[in-house]
């Protein structure tokens, strides 16, 4: 099965509606798609412009749901990618199980005030001992989203490394503890292609941190995090080469927050 679930249309950052995404997956040859919007839940509930309003993840839900259910040959899957932030945990999940998700991915793009993946003129004033600061909170912040069980699939694992600003630290006591909790709560991970576009010029996660999970038994999805319909599929040769390397041969699909293993 072709299958792509980490995807973004015009309800947050995407540049295509969910018609045009669904046409393009349909030219593509995916089984499935997948459409996972952001939706960011800060204390404040202030509006961020690259994810859907608030108050329109339902009318997000019933677009996808009506879209779904004149679909013939190909499932399109309903999705969200929700933000962790730390104390709203609770308001976030019980937002999400009021609407009949097929999948959440949730995420990590904030380090308190710190945007991650915003923009590089936010990391190129940093000095190194701040960037590596940086990486040691997002760690501590995956392992804590992983513990608060919030979703299904997390998304691009090291994700700071987007601008190619990297630690020069040992971090790895901080990557065992997010990816123990990953494997604890009985989430997946994905390897997302779009990394290998971007100047960080690989995967999300690197093959060695591809291995750590895998020794852990932590299952795998391969998404395009597509922000338009020509890059669904983007990479994805390379993303099985890549899984197959770090000893993967089963990947994941979705359906109402239910996992079932295809081969890869």
């Amino acid at each position: 099965m072709l299958v792509s679930y980490h995807n973004h249309t015009r309800w947050s950052d995407g540049s295509s509606t969910i018609a045009e995404m669904v046409e393009g997956a349909l030219d593509q040859g995916l089984d499935e798609l997948g459409i996972s919007d952001h939706f960011v839940l800060f204390p404040d509930r202030r509006e961020v412009d690259w994810s859907m309003p608030l108050d329109l993840l339902g009318e997000y839900v019933a677009e996808l749901k009506d879209t779904a259910s004149r679909l013939d040959g190909m499932q399109l899957r309903l999705g969200v990618e929700a933000d962790y932030l730390p104390g709203m945990e609770e308001q976030l999940k019980s937002e999400l199980e009021k609407h009949p998700l097929d999948f959440v991915v949730c995420s990590v793009h904030y380090v308190d005030e710190f945007p991650v993946d915003a923009d590089r003129k936010y990391w190129d004033p940093l000095p190194q001992e701040r960037v590596n600061d940086i990486w040691r909170h997002y760690w501590l912040r995956v392992r804590d989203m992983a513990a608060a069980r919030i979703g299904d699939i997390v998304a691009h694992l090291d994700l700071p490394k987007k601008y190619g600003f990297r630690p020069t630290v040992d971090l790895s006591a901080e990557e065992d503890q997010a990816l123990d909790a990953i494997r604890a709560a009985d989430l997946a991970i994905e390897i997302n292609t779009a990394g290998w576009s971007l100047s960080a010029e690989e995967a999300y996660p690197s093959l060695r941190l591809l291995r750590k999970a895998r020794q852990r038994g932590i299952p795998l999805v391969i998404s395009a995090d597509a922000h338009s319909p020509a890059h669904l599929t983007r990479h994805f040769g390379r993303a099985r080469e890549l899984a197959r390397e770090a000893g993967y041969d089963r990947l994941l699909r979705f359906h109402q927050r239910e996992r079932f293993e295809i081969p890869l």
